[in-house]
């Protein structure tokens, strides 16, 4: 049985960027593709052993190699995005990229035949069959696991938010869902997912990785996919909430984010004489229970930039737009006002739909 271990969180402020992408044809339709560009041919160099597929063979992950600061985030960014788009287009292909594909039908498409998936889709069922979902996961590297399962803690009420900003997946197996992130909500179908509890400690975090492992729950640590967990391999903090992203700056604004709030939790950390006991009594986003937290998750599903939320003091609510203004001016970041003052992917799907039909929108969706 394979766990974590503390010793795997010694580097702080690395980065690390996982994308999940579709692989589609010439007309920008979902096909599969996954044998031919993960086993079938040698891929280019910098994907050697950062390219894998997910449960669908239209379902492509790349993962850069670790980033030393945010500075060289944004080249590495593109650099791996530029190499799985000539790889594809040498072998027939197109990349697209969204939370979920709006021409994507469930039941049409082909699985994975990887024993862990076979695996999954024989213990899941039916969620699992319809999760055509593609999202962001942005590492950060913190040097203490206590630090970092403190920072997955606090930053829960901040997830909520990063979802609104990335809301793009409106259209879900060939009809609009009325939501903003319908990826979200098909993601939440599957067990041991969505806004986690706080731990205690990493060693509580261990302890239930090694139940869940040991009572049959999942097959191996990476099965548990909450919305950030502390990750006991890579010694990082990691933030699954985005929705997959065409648009690397969309997605370079998430990870200067996510980096800037882990820096940010990590120095607080540090300052503080007994930052668990000061959790449990400041009048902010610990204060809240996981319902809370949930409820500012269906917020940012159903209206994206429209949201608001129920304040980190569970008095009020606040709108995205003042999070967003707070939030970069407390941290020195700009990325998300640039998100939120343009046009949302949702909306952006649902106007191309609307004025040029499927294949604008399909179109529109290609790296």
């Amino acid at each position: 049985m394979e766990l974590g271990s503390a010793d795997a969180f010694d580097r702080t402020g690395t980065l690390g960027i996982e994308e999940e992408f579709f692989v589609v044809d010439e007309r920008g339709r979902p096909t599969s593709g996954t044998d031919e560009l993960v086993y079938g041919t040698e891929p280019p160099a910098i994907l050697e052993g950062r390219l894998d597929h997910e449960l669908f063979k239209f379902v492509i992950e790349t993962q850069t190699p670790t980033i030393e600061s945010l500075a060289d985030a944004r080249d590495a960014l593109v650099e791996v995005r530029e190499a799985l788009v000539e790889h594809a287009a040498a072998h027939g292909y197109r990349i697209a990229a969204a939370g979920l594909h709006p021409a994507a039908k469930w039941r049409e498409l082909e699985h994975a035949e990887k024993p862990r998936y076979r695996a999954q889709l024989d213990r899941i069922q039916y969620p699992q069959h319809r999760n055509t979902t593609a999202g962001l996961h942005v590492h950060v590297g913190v040097d203490d696991a206590d630090k970092a399962t403190w920072i997955a803690n606090e930053i829960r009420w901040h997830l909520p938010v990063l979802l609104a900003l990335s809301a793009n997946s409106p259209f879900w197996d060939g009809y609009d869902t009325g939501l903003a992130s319908a990826r979200a909500k098909i993601f939440e179908g599957l067990p041991n997912t969505g806004m986690p509890t706080a731990f205690g400690s990493f060693e509580e975090f261990l302890r239930l990785e090694r139940l869940m492992i040991e009572t049959n729950s999942i097959r191996d640590r990476g099965e548990l996919w909450y919305d950030v967990r502390p990750h006991s391999a890579h010694g990082t903090v990691e933030v699954r909430t985005p929705d997959g992203q065409a648009d690397p700056e969309r997605v370079f604004a998430f990870v200067e984010y996510v980096h800037a709030l882990v820096t940010d939790l990590g120095e607080r950390y540090e300052d503080s004489r007994d930052p668990w006991a000061e959790a449990r009594h400041r009048g902010d986003g610990t204060r809240h229970r996981r319902e809370t937290l949930d409820e500012n998750k269906w917020r940012a599903m159903r209206w994206g930039h429209e949201a608001s939320f129920i304040d980190r003091a569970c008095e009020s609510t606040c709108d995205l737009g003042e999070v967003v203004d707070r939030e970069c001016e407390r941290l020195g970041t700009s990325g998300i006002r640039d998100v939120y003052a343009g046009e949302s992917g949702a909306d952006r799907q649902r106007r191309l739909r609307e004025e040029g039909g499927l294949d604008a929108l399909c179109e529109s969706l290609l790296l």
